[in-house]
């Protein structure tokens, strides 16, 4: 049996360290460069959350974000998106701390992030912007929290509307403080926040980026446990020691590889929200039950195509790219014997095409033996197609970690 009990214990070791790191700083100073002949810092995404727009921006309000981390690291940067507002975002206040429970932090934690020295920044509209680096150890497996304030924010917000965590907000800038006091009303959607990042140590530490829809994004998963197939993930790749430790979740629920609607399409956002994530070194695609399902006259080809123009975009960025199968969904609403045949000549594709770099089954993972149109009871998170805890552990259980690694580099063949 896996010995656990002392990992709470490392992992307040290290937020501690942490504070220590940080107490003497008022403010972090803009980014450090390297000494000379030394290595350029090596920095990997450590959480991300795929952007959409999630309802419109309110003034004088504040957001209590909880994120989760994957790999350790130190140095931490915050990336924040303005990736679908219609006009300059005007964040005044920005900090980040260690959650200790609900809305309150671990007590000396809440650092003042800063913006090229300065303590306020403006993103542009259809911008990202990164905070200068927060000294001190971010220790995996960590909730961090992101505090932020808008004074006049207005017209499209941008955000992660799915993520099966509680955050919290309050009117007015209460984000220097650590307890929870003011933070009364709670989100389940994460706002503005687009990626965190650190630097490690060791110069061979990446990432891998799960570009996926709702499965991916972790519907039917327990809210705020971290059960989402990519958790899972980091948990395995934690432990194994691997070089991608890494794990950034570009999930929307309901989208599609190939049309615009539930988020912009997998090849509208691929740069955005995979590509320009630091220390990636592959891209697991998992997405296509939306297009097909639809019922929008979407082909085999027309997704195979799909398919082969993300392996091409993200081996010209020289990352590798592991390709998984789609599930079964028989029993839910949309499935027909149409969109099954679909289904099975993609999922041929993907085992036997040779277009990418690795593939992981989870169509044998997830369905039933007594009838593989179906996804396994055990598994089924009652609606037919979104698995439930259990079915997320499975999943991620089947991902061969050693092709996360991508030690030969992408394949250029297929």
């Amino acid at each position: 049996m896996r010995k656990t009990r002392n990992r709470p214990a490392r992992v307040a070791a290290l937020a501690a360290v942490f504070l220590a790191a940080t107490a003497v700083h008022t403010a972090a100073p803009a980014p450090a460069r390297a000494a000379s002949g030394s290595a350029r810092p090596h920095q990997v995404v450590t959480w991300a959350a795929s952007a959409d727009r999630v309802g419109d921006g309110v003034p004088d309000r504040a957001y209590r974000l909880v994120v989760h981390t994957s790999v350790a690291g130190s140095a931490a940067r915050i990336r924040l998106s303005n990736a679908f507002g219609d006009r300059p975002l005007t964040l005044d206040s920005v900090y980040a701390g260690i959650r200790e429970s609900g809305a309150a932090l671990r007590p000396g934690s809440n650092r003042r992030l800063t913006f090229g020295g300065a303590t306020a920044v403006t993103v542009p509209a259809g911008h990202t912007v990164l905070s200068d680096p927060l000294p001190g150890p971010l220790p995996a497996a960590t909730d961090l929290v992101v505090s932020l304030h808008s004074p006049d924010a207005a017209g499209p917000a941008t955000g992660h509307g799915m993520a099966l965590q509680t955050s919290y907000t309050t009117r007015g800038d209460h984000t220097a403080e650590e307890g929870a006091d003011h933070w009364t009303a709670t989100t389940g959607s994460w706002f503005y926040l687009d990626a965190v990042s650190v630097r490690t140590a060791a110069p061979r530490t990446g990432a891998v980026v799960a570009l996926g829809d709702s499965i991916t994004d972790g519907w039917h998963s327990s809210t705020g446990l971290n059960r989402r197939w990519p958790d899972y993930l980091a948990r395995r790749l934690r432990q194994s020691g691997t070089g991608v430790q890494g794990v950034a979740n570009e999930g929307i629920s309901g989208n599609k590889v190939l049309a615009d609607g539930a988020g912009q399409s997998a090849l509208h956002r691929l740069e955005r929200d995979v590509l320009s994530q630091p220390g990636v070194r592959t891209v697991f695609l998992f997405e296509g039950v939306n297009d097909l399902k639809a019922h929008t006259g979407v082909t085999a080809a027309d997704l195979i195509a799909g398919y082969r123009e993300v392996v091409a975009r993200a081996h010209a960025a020289g990352k590798c790219v592991v390709g998984a199968t789609v599930g079964p969904f028989k029993g839910w609403g949309e499935w027909d014997a149409a969109a099954e045949s679909v289904r099975q000549e993609v999922n041929a594709f993907v085992r036997t095409g040779g277009a990418f770099d690795a593939v992981t089954d989870f169509d044998r993972i997830l369905r039933s033996p007594y009838d593989p149109e179906r996804v396994l009871p055990a598994l089924d998170g009652g609606d037919h197609l979104h698995p439930n805890d259990k079915g997320m552990q499975s999943m991620a259980d089947a991902v061969d970690l050693t092709a996360l690694d991508c030690t030969g580099g992408p394949h250029t063949t297929g």
